[in-house]
C-alpha cells in the first residue's frame, strides 16, 4: 500500500464492533504485549493460529505487518498502520488484509469487507487487573462496506 498522507484519524465515540476482556496483569505489561515482536507472536491470532512478524515498528507512522497460518496451513497477511500511540493507556490505528509485500488487499472472506478498520485500543487498570477494550469501525468505507461490517 502506497502510505496515504494527511488522512485525519479520530477515536470514534459510539458504534462499531467493541470488544473488551479482563487481564489478571498490569496495565503496563498488558500494553508492552502490544509493541514487542515476541509477545505479539504468542497471541495475536485466532485460537490454533501461527502468528509470524514480518515487520514491527512501533510508533505513530510505523507498521505492524505479520503473517497468520490457520490450524489447516491457510496462510493470510494483515496490517496495521499506527496512528496515534499513548502509552500505556491508548493505541490507535488502521488495520487490513494484506499480501506477503505489505500491500493492503481485499478480506480473502468477502469482497465488500471494509479496505481498511479503524481500531481504538484503551488501557484501563485497577487493583492489578487490566481492562482491554478494542473499538473497530470501517475507515473511509463506501456504504456497501459499512452495511458488510455490521
Amino acid at each position: 500500500m502506497g502510505e496515504k498522507k494527511n488522512r485525519s484519524v479520530t477515536e470514534p465515540k459510539q458504534g462499531g464492533f467493541v470488544i473488551s476482556r479482563v487481564f489478571d496483569a498490569p496495565r503496563e505489561l498488558v500494553f508492552k504485549a502490544q509493541a514487542e515482536s515476541e509477545r505479539l507472536e504468542r497471541w495475536w491470532g485466532g485460537k490454533g493460529f501461527t502468528t509470524r512478524v514480518i515487520k514491527l515498528d512501533f510508533r505513530p507512522g510505523g507498521i505492524f505487518h505479520y503473517s497468520m497460518r490457520t490450524p489447516d496451513g491457510h496462510e493470510m497477511w494483515g496490517k496495521f498502520v499506527y496512528c496515534e500511540i499513548v502509552a500505556p493507556e491508548r493505541i490507535v490505528l488502521i488495520h487490513s488484509f494484506a499480501d506477503r509485500e505489505g500491500n493492503t488487499i481485499r478480506a480473502p472472506f468477502s469482497p465488500t469487507w471494509p479496505l481498511e478498520v479503524l481500531n481504538t485500543s484503551t488501557f484501563s487498570e485497577h487493583e492489578g487487573k487490566t481492562t482491554l477494550t478494542i473499538r473497530s469501525v470501517p475507515f473511509i468505507a463506501a456504504k456497501q462496506e459499512r452495511e458488510t461490517f455490521k
